[in-house]
């Protein structure tokens, strides 16, 4: 969290880094990512079994390396827009015995040779090093999809007793369980672009009625409830419905400006939506007399990014080129999450490989764009616990994208977009984005360290980019003994590393309980 006092512009910024404010957990899981079956991101980025970089499994090797530098927590597969058409047995079994389907969310056809099996083997690969497995987190099909066809996907993938799915899967080669925690109940199912679009009344009694047949066969799960923007009625109407059942809420936002002002403050538009997200899930509980010690559902912020779909269309591939300023929109999006790690259990930026993402694959290797640096950067150092700061500084309160913010926006946005982390060693972690296109900001920093790690993200201007042979935006490391101001260049991201010398003991409240759904489903 980060509170903000508007100056003259002139005048000299300040941000003080309050230590003792050690306010919520981060969840790693907001450094997670998302695979769907469109355009190159699954055939021609993981899996391209034709290309010499490719392993004997058919998975890019290089792509494998670049996202094991991310360390990324979680993945969410197959859709997206894909999920409505899909038919999970489609993609299971002898690869010669799968059918090409059309598909009808980015117009393409699926071949299914990349399947459940499949992606749950990649993750393994991905996960080799790690001390933790990258998680998967599953999206069923609620548009051309049935309960029975949910609950087999369920079985086949988690099931432990002598029953035909979880024998099928034995029979496909995978004895033990996958043991898949995640399972989101739909994908945007209020969107018009939809197959089997809903009214919010009508999802609402949908995923009321799989949830529970869903926490009857496998109550571990965590189901994720399909919401639209976090600020929206549709919002409001399925937590009220479904709040028993629902233990994260997903949100969609993707930010675009036409100038680079508009374009790096449009993430700040998250953020509300984040803070009214949280205040309907706490209408929900209040009204459905959820008890206290019931864990809070979270927000589940499972596709964002910057995005302009009429520069780079969903049916075309959705290939993004971004410029630096995309990269410190980016930063402004994760620093958002830092700041409200109270409210958000996960994040999926959209997408890990080729669309719309930081990631793309050529036939002869990888490039990292713009918006991979300060991905990187949050996903290495942001971790641990979000911090108290004070930033005063000059702002622009120009147009914004979408316009409402700028009415949300009371002082306007602060030139300076911060945030702050603490990790268990006491190591202080701060991220300063200068939105600013032509001003250098010397900065007054308050409780700073003495040897301080300087991670610097810039380029000659906002629309620098990085494409093969020709990266013009990178991560320039330094050190500064922490005296005197700072001077932060104009467009650019800083991130600044010090000790405090103390290790944080963390006090933990008692533990969570979860609704005891069998007998919700027995008293209903």
């Amino acid at each position: 969290m980060a509170t903000f006092t508007r100056i003259p512009e002139g005048e000299n910024p300040s941000i003080i880094v309050d230590v003792s404010r050690r306010l919520s957990k981060i969840d790693p899981n907001i450094y997670g990512g998302f695979m769907e079956h469109m355009g190159r991101c699954i055939y021609g980025g993981i899996y391209d079994p034709e290309n010499p970089l490719s392993d004997t499994h058919g998975y890019r090797t290089d792509v494998l390396s670049a996202l094991r530098d991310l360390d990324i927590p979680v993945i969410r597969y197959p859709g997206g827009n894909f999920i409505a058409t899909y038919h999970w047995q489609d993609g299971v079994g002898p690869r010669e015995n799968r059918p090409s389907r059309p598909e009808l969310a980015w117009l393409g056809t699926e071949t299914n040779q990349f399947g459940t099996d499949e992606f749950m083997h990649w993750l393994g690969v991905l996960s080799e090093g790690k001390e933790n497995r990258v998680e998967p987190y599953f999206c069923l099909n609620m548009g051309t999809g049935s309960l029975d066809e949910a609950l087999a996907w369920v079985e086949y993938c988690n099931g432990t007793r002598n029953t035909y799915y979880a024998n099928l899967r034995r029979k496909n080669g995978h004895e033990e369980p996958y043991n898949i925690k995640y399972w989101a109940l739909g994908n945007e199912v209020w969107g018009p672009w939809q197959v089997e679009q809903m009214t919010a009344e009508d999802y609402s009694k949908k995923a009321f009625q799989w949830a529970k047949a869903l926490k009857l066969l496998d109550p571990s799960l965590c189901l994720i409830l399909c919401g639209e923007t976090g600020h929206s009625s549709w919002d409001h109407k399925v937590l009220n419905s479904c709040i028993q059942y629902a233990d994260m809420h997903s949100i969609h936002i993707y930010t675009s400006g036409k100038s680079h002002l508009s374009n790096v403050t449009a993430p700040l538009s998250a953020e509300r939506a984040i803070e009214t997200a949280a205040a309907l899930i706490d209408i929900a509980r209040i009204e459905k007399n959820i008890p206290p010690g019931v864990g809070k559902t979270k927000i589940c912020f499972d596709e964002w990014n910057m995005w302009d779909p009429t520069r780079a269309p969903g049916e075309k591939g959705a290939e993004e080129l971004y410029t630096l300023s995309d990269a410190l929109g980016v930063a402004v999006w994760l620093n958002v999450f830092v700041r409200q790690s109270r409210w958000v259990g996960m994040a999926n930026i959209a997408q890990s490989v080729n669309v719309i993402s930081p990631l793309m694959t050529t036939k002869d290797g990888v490039v990292k764009q713009a918006t991979w640096w300060p991905l990187l950067l949050f996903s290495r150092y942001m971790r641990g616990w979000t911090v108290g700061v004070h930033v005063s500084a000059g702002v622009y309160d120009g147009v914004t994208e979408p316009a409402w913010l700028q009415g949300v926006l009371e002082q306007g946005a602060s030139w300076l977009d911060v945030s702050a982390s603490v990790n268990e060693h006491g190591v202080i972690s701060l991220v300063v984005v200068n939105i600013n296109e032509t001003t250098d900001f010397e900065v007054d920093l308050a409780s700073v360290g003495k040897e301080v790690e300087v991670y610097t993200i810039t380029g000659k201007d906002v629309k620098a980019v990085n494409v093969e042979g020709d990266e013009q935006v990178g991560v320039k490391e330094s050190k500064w003994d922490g005296q005197g101001k700072y001077k932060f260049a104009k467009h650019s991201m800083t991130l600044l590393r010090w000790s405090t010398g103390k290790k944080i003991t963390e006090v933990v409240q008692g533990d969570e309980v979860r609704l005891n759904t069998r007998k919700l489903a027995w008293s209903a």
